[in-house]
């Protein structure tokens, strides 16, 4: 039988009254692609000194666990581009069960062919992949370094280990919209949920304007219920997305709206960064330093106050926006430091 503490974890509880249940751990902010809406190509990326350790991630984790966190997603920049991550992996999928419901990863794909059999093992029964096109030369082109073959074999790779796969594609104006059909009729083939994003006003990007990028996905939706059967459903994950059935396929659609319509009044989620820094909103620059008190010597309790103290400070939602008067990143921090 699971402890007490396992049994009745004391919530998080933020100001506007909503349960913190999900923590997203950026564990590197590093990167093997150059994705145009999300960095710029000649990026500088942390000092590795910098970083926290695997294992003070794992205990950082843990004291989340402690706290009624019951899902957890691994992120980066790419996750499995960090040195020995299925370490941190191992430890963390044996939370599950123990408090932890469940574990997760986004990932860029690359590294699957040669991770996907340990995640599995891991216990990691779900995966986001960033997938924004289906054409070799436009994926070249829009990750900047990225071969559209490698990831499509991880991709195999995960389903063939057991692992659920859910293609994440951001919606770009006039590169990937007349790909839309081709995309949700690939993942209904495959056994995939689709879920496509809008752009997302952070960091400098370089030369690439995000108001040209910026395609609000209620015009994406109506443009799609031409063509095919869509139902709304009640699913959710525990992040954003909004779900809808597509009949013709029997798969899930989802929409993931920070621009057009925000997610904030039910957002269960915050975002720890690889060096300790915990985000209580995507959209907003208020954060909290949790590498100190892992590292002055603070006992488990200490660490779970300093994250009590960081949720009290959630704020109530972001305020993205793109327009011709809001060109400027809404926070200069890129993605890829945050956690996807």
């Amino acid at each position: 039988m699971l402890d007490a503490v396992h049994q009745a974890p004391a919530p998080l509880i933020d100001p506007f009254g909503r349960a913190i249940t999900y923590l997203r751990i950026s564990v590197t902010d590093r990167c093997d692609f150059r994705c145009v809406y999300c960095m710029a190509e000649d990026m500088s990326f942390l000092p590795k000194a910098d970083l926290l350790t695997l294992e003070e991630l794992e205990r950082l984790a843990g004291s989340f666990i402690a706290l009624g966190t019951r899902k957890i997603r691994l992120t980066g920049g790419e996750p499995l581009v960090r040195r020995n991550v299925m370490q941190l992996i191992d430890r963390l999928g044996a939370q599950i069960g123990q408090g932890l419901d469940e574990l997760t990863l986004t990932t860029n794909g690359s590294q699957l062919v040669k991770y996907a059999e340990g995640l599995a093992k891991a216990g990691v029964k779900r995966i986001n992949v960033s997938l924004d096109t289906l054409d070799a030369d436009k994926f070249t082109a829009l990750t900047r370094w990225g071969k559209l073959g490698p990831v499509l074999e991880g991709i195999a790779a995960a389903k063939a280990a057991g692992i659920a796969v859910k293609i994440n594609a951001v919606a770009l104006k006039g590169v990937n919209e007349d790909e839309f059909d081709r995309m949700i009729a690939w993942c209904g083939a495959e056994g995939f949920d689709l879920v496509f994003i809008e752009v997302m006003p952070m960091g400098e990007i370089g030369g690439e304007m995000r108001l040209d990028q910026y395609l609000p996905l209620s015009r994406v939706r109506a443009d799609l219920m031409d063509r095919w059967t869509l139902t709304e459903t009640d699913y959710r994950t525990g992040g954003p997305a909004r779900y809808w059935r597509v009949g013709e396929t029997g798969q899930r659609l989802g929409f993931i709206t920070p621009l057009t319509h925000n997610f904030c009044e039910s957002c269960n989620r915050v975002r720890l960064t690889c060096t300790g820094t915990l985000y209580m909103c995507l959209g907003q620059e208020d954060a909290a330093d949790l590498r100190a008190p892992l590292r002055d010597g603070r006992d488990d309790a200490g660490v779970q106050q300093a994250v009590r103290a960081a949720i009290a400070r959630k704020p109530k939602g972001h305020d993205f926006i793109i327009d011709r008067d809001h060109t400027a990143p809404a926070v200069p921090r890129h993605m890829s430091v945050t956690g996807g």
